[in-house]
């Protein structure tokens, strides 16, 4: 059906109709889920995950059971035994740059040696480049205005240029992996610059990648126009990478990966489909939310500073009478962090340092006092005592404009970064499973008779 079709009044009528006999047969009241024990979105009835696997890579701690019930503690994130907040503390404290050795750790299980750094290091800047004509034939010839589209059409592309694209030996599957996570920054700001120049009307800047850099002075050297960065702007979005690197098996994009991983499909296609997970608005594209209601918030709220003005909004939010009408408030609040997210203490606090003296001091000040103010405006107008604490995407879209990055990119920046993750998941799933995931749905529709079509 093409576009000409889709926007026909006469179609979109009958589209309409078909819907509405949809809506007769199809609607599941909300009690049958309770009266089955449904584990509604794999989650069990205090909101915990249901438990479908075992793994090395990550574990995400936000609560504990005390006597069968969730207590609060404080959010840690845990790489390989290792908590993120030291190796972000490391890296900061030797003026570094930590992804590699981030992904190093989440794919192989291990800290690398000063020498296997340096050597993994240089593989992955010389992995960068994307074979031949493939940015003419698949980015340039096939716009499209939504990055995070491109970007799974492309990793699904890729599969066309790979010889050994069926190969699931470990050597190949590696192979395949670490140039998906060298590749897709290349690929993300190509297609952003295809979407400026086709959609918006301004130029197409392409620059030469240059060897040796790393992933984060990759990524602004190929997005400036200018392609000068500060050391300490590649180092906050180096701090981004790390902290978006991976979340545990059981969010939504890596469990996609893994589930389609579990069925033996190919290395391109498992990717493809986690990035589209990451697209949605319930998972990545929450960092793209929390900044437009950060721009909903400055337009009504007089002054910035009045905690009691500040929470009016944010009730009129909860009350859906402000911001996009949801009722929710982005950035704060997670289905595993209770008392805080590590992840967003960490960027709130490096936030802080480039975002003084700066246009952005005020909109970090204000960020400050949503993180403060939720919870108890939650509690006045949910009447839910419930801890709720800032999640990584209330600081994140702050820390992005302040690094120039568009907004068109912030999400397909996370999908750069979790690629690790992804990655280190699919070869675990790979090589211990060995079994399709496949859960169950309860059946509620009643048996009836086929009835021939001369008497319906």
């Amino acid at each position: 059906m093409g576009t000409s079709e889709v926007s026909n009044p006469f179609h979109m009528e009958a589209i309409k109709n078909l819907c509405e006999e949809y809506k007769k047969y199809n609607h599941i009241p909300s009690e049958l889920y309770e009266s089955f024990d449904i584990k509604r979105g794999l989650r069990n009835q205090d909101g915990t995950g249901v438990l479908a696997g075992l793994t090395h890579i990550c574990n995400v701690h936000g609560y504990v059971l005390n006597e069968g019930e969730k207590e609060p503690v404080d959010g840690q994130l845990i790489y390989r035994g290792i908590n993120i907040n030291d190796i972000v503390s490391n890296c900061i404290a030797e003026k570094r740059f930590g992804f590699e050795e981030v992904v190093y750790l989440l794919i192989f299980g291990n800290l690398p040696t000063q020498k296997q750094l340096e050597q993994f290091t240089q593989l992955m800047s010389e992995s960068r480049e994307l074979p031949p004509n493939f940015f003419e034939d698949m980015v340039l010839k096939a716009p499209s205005n939504n990055v995070m589209n491109k970007l799974a059409r492309s990793v699904l592309a890729l599969y066309s240029y790979d010889e050994d694209a069926e190969d699931a030996s470990l050597e190949q599957e590696m192979r395949k992996s670490l140039q998906l996570i060298a590749r897709l920054p290349n690929i993300m700001v190509k297609a952003h610059q295809v979407k400026v120049s086709h959609y918006d009307g301004k130029s197409m800047v392409l620059h030469p990648l240059v060897p040796g850099q790393s992933m984060a002075e990759n990524i602004l050297s190929l997005l400036r126009l200018d392609r000068e960065f500060t050391p300490e702007e590649a180092r906050l979005l180096d701090i981004c990478l790390m902290l978006h690197a991976e979340h545990g098996g059981g969010n939504n994009s890596t469990f996609t990966c893994r589930v389609l991983t579990s069925s033996g499909t190919d290395t391109y296609s498992a990717y493809a489909g986690a990035i589209g997970s990451l697209k949605g608005f319930r998972h990545g594209g929450a960092n793209i939310n929390t900044s437009r209601m950060l721009s909903f918030m400055k337009e009504g709220i007089h002054n910035w500073e009045d905690e009691d003005e500040v929470a009016g909004f944010l009730k009129k939010i909860l009350l859906k009478q402000a911001g996009d009408g949801t009722g929710l408030i982005y950035g704060m609040g997670h289905a595993v962090y209770t008392k805080s997210d590590p992840r967003a203490l960490i960027l709130r606090e490096n936030a802080m340092k480039l975002a003084q003296g700066t246009e952005y001091e005020a909109e970090f000040k204000l960020l400050s006092l949503v993180e403060k103010l939720t919870p108890q405006v939650f509690m006045e107008v949910k009447g839910d005592c419930k801890s709720v604490c800032a999640n990584v995407d209330l600081y994140s879209g702050l820390v992005y404009r302040m690094l120039k990055i568009p907004e068109d990119l912030f999400t397909p920046l996370f999908a750069c970064s979790r690629m690790a993750g992804w990655s280190a998941h699919r070869i675990e799933e790979m090589y211990n499973n060995n079994r399709i995931i496949r859960p169950a749905y309860k059946a509620i529709a009643r048996k009836r008779p086929y009835v021939p079509i001369s008497k319906r």
